[in-house]
């Protein structure tokens, strides 16, 4: 009706076009298909780059991360080492009944003997395989001492003091020797020979019946990877002051 005051209701008023379909009406191109393209293009850009750099992250993943242990060593490695016990858990005592320190041992790799005093074959092979395996190290066996631990209560027999010259023969008390240095399950304290680091740290335990050739071969990684802090020889074993006496 004309002269009416009707309105038409703003629900059926027509939105005005967005800038993008007013300029797609008139065939004008999207201001914002530039920036579209281009994340398009940094995307595919990032994903060549990043399959091209797999093969060198993954390298880096499985050397750095996932690596598989690789060790080769023929002797048992003791994790964690243990320490040279203090003279109140480790009692030693020389030829002549005098205690020594078991502090006075460091400074030397060690290979360890423990054996009874009346040393029978198999203590005779552990000492011969102890006496060859440093003598194989040429020069570099100056940097380890021979060290016989021997329990019970007989004194070593005098036939085989020649062959122990220049080894430490120091009387122990097996069950303290067991609490610092242990057998392999399923074999007991006298069948391995033990190596014990310059720190005093046991760190290494050869099988019963060793391989001499892959003994050594540990012995001289050993020997090479300590180049640089080791030095050779120590001062002799000093036996503790008796002080009662004065």
């Amino acid at each position: 009706m004309s002269g009416s005051n009707s309105s038409v209701p703003a629900s059926a008023v027509p939105a005005p076009p967005s800038e993008a379909m007013s300029m797609a009406v008139h065939g004008l191109p999207d201001p914002a298909l530039p920036d579209v393209r281009r994340r398009r293009g940094r995307l595919k850009m990032l994903a060549v780059l990043a399959l091209c750099a797999a093969p060198v992250i993954a390298s880096y993943l499985t050397y750095y991360v996932i690596r598989p242990e690789t060790r080769n060593n023929y002797g048992q490695l003791i994790q964690p080492s243990r320490s040279l016990p203090p003279p109140s858990a480790l009692r030693l005592t020389d030829a002549q009944g005098r205690s020594v320190l078991p502090s006075s041992l460091r400074g030397q790799w060690l290979l360890v003997v423990v054996a009874d005093g009346r040393c029978d074959n198999r203590c005779e092979d552990r000492l011969y395989a102890q006496r060859q395996l440093r003598e194989t190290l040429g020069r570099e066996k100056e940097r380890m001492d021979r060290v016989w631990l021997v329990t019970g209560d007989a004194a070593p027999r005098a036939e085989l003091m020649p062959a122990l010259a220049g080894a430490a023969v120091l009387q122990a008390d097996r069950a303290q020797v067991a609490a610092w240095l242990q057998a392999a399950p399923g074999q007991v304290l006298e069948d391995h020979l033990y190596l014990v680091d310059p720190m005093g740290e046991w760190m290494l335990r050869f099988p019963a019946q060793p391989d001499p050739p892959r003994a050594k071969r540990d012995l001289e990684r050993l020997l090479r990877a300590s180049a640089s802090w080791d030095r050779v020889g120590r001062e002799d074993l000093k036996p503790v002051a008796d002080t009662a006496s004065r």
